[in-house]
């Protein structure tokens, strides 16, 4: 588990933020994006692995939650809200995608990246360099593995390996059960351990296990 960070210690005790910013405190609700932009950039991104993309749905989300923000009836479930507000957008921006053009694995993945979020590593960093560029392409290929994954058993491990949420928040998130979303995360753990395999990929060399 990663240790907590001043972000995630701000995050978690933001709810005199999210008041003034459910009042209309413009400044307040400028905070919660800063708080907030990069968690849900790195969703958004590793659902599309497309940086336009990951940027189209981060401002839609943002713009929706400081519109909506006053009809939040408890701020204790705000994450849960922010990310239901994503997700959606995520969807709608799938289904315009399939409907105008087909978004391939190969398409992708041989575009420029430059500026796009390598997969995070758990890991202490290390400063030799062929060891840098072996967690990079490992990093790719997990990358790659992800958007192997169906839309449904994606969302889920992301939100759940890579965002931290709880069962309860992605339920509340999917609006589907507990047990659905279990479901969902044994059935994508398994997939992706076997797109993995075909790679020669196993536990230890991506340093756990899935």
């Amino acid at each position: 588990m990663h240790a907590e960070t001043l972000l995630d210690i701000a995050m978690m005790h933001s709810d005199a933020l999210i008041l003034r910013a459910k009042q209309g405190d413009q400044n307040a609700q400028g905070k919660l994006v800063q708080l907030w932009y990069k968690r849900i950039y790195n969703f958004s991104y590793k659902f599309f692995q497309d940086h336009d993309m990951a940027m189209e749905v981060s401002q839609k989300t943002f713009i929706s939650m400081c519109k909506n923000l006053g009809g939040l009836q408890d701020t204790l479930r705000f994450k849960s809200w922010l990310y239901k507000i994503a997700v959606n957008y995520c969807r709608e921006e799938a289904r315009k995608t399939k409907n105008s053009r087909s978004l391939s694995f190969d398409t992708v993945w041989n575009r420029e990246a430059e500026d796009s979020p390598r997969w995070e590593s758990s890991g202490q960093r290390n400063d030799n360099p062929e060891k840098q560029l072996e967690q990079l392409e490992l990093s790719d290929i997990l990358q790659q593995a992800l958007f192997e994954l169906n839309d449904e058993q994606r969302e889920v491990v992301i939100m759940k390996e890579y965002e931290g949420l709880k069962f309860r928040e992605i339920a509340e998130v999917l609006n589907i059960s507990e047990n659905t979303v279990k479901s969902r995360m044994y059935y994508g753990l398994d997939a992706l351990k076997k797109i993995l395999e075909k790679k020669n990929i196993n536990k230890d060399t991506i340093g756990y296990e899935l």
